[in-house]
């Protein structure tokens, strides 16, 4: 009986299936769920345009989930999983494109130099 009570409070509450504060963080799980599986691809299929955008994206949820009453901790956490795979997925774009790999070369320019 008990568990059922508690199932039926979930249910009702402001946090439960019968509001957006569970339905927003259950369909935006599929972004890292994307990122994730993309990181076995080859980084030449990414888009830098996408992918920073879904990390101001992320990060701008992320805020709005602390800041919106009652408090939205599954958005949070899935906005908070998916930024650091996100960059990491930019990250993979930068060094396929060439953009990390020349800054490295200019330190090592500047060592050569001194």
């Amino acid at each position: 009986m008990a568990a059922a009570a508690r199932f039926r409070a979930f249910v009702n509450s402001p946090m439960g299936p019968k509001t957006t504060h569970f339905w927003g963080p259950v369909s935006n799980i599929g972004l890292f769920a994307s990122a994730l599986t993309d990181t076995q691809k080859p980084p030449d299929i990414i888009s830098g345009n996408m992918t920073g955008v879904l990390c101001v994206y992320s990060s701008l949820f992320m805020r709005f989930a602390w800041m919106v009453q009652p408090r939205n901790y599954m958005l949070l956490a899935c906005h908070s999983c998916n930024v650091p795979i996100q960059l990491y997925q930019l990250s993979r774009w930068a060094t396929h494109h060439g953009y990390l790999e020349q800054k490295k070369e200019q330190e090592e320019e500047a060592k050569v130099k001194t």
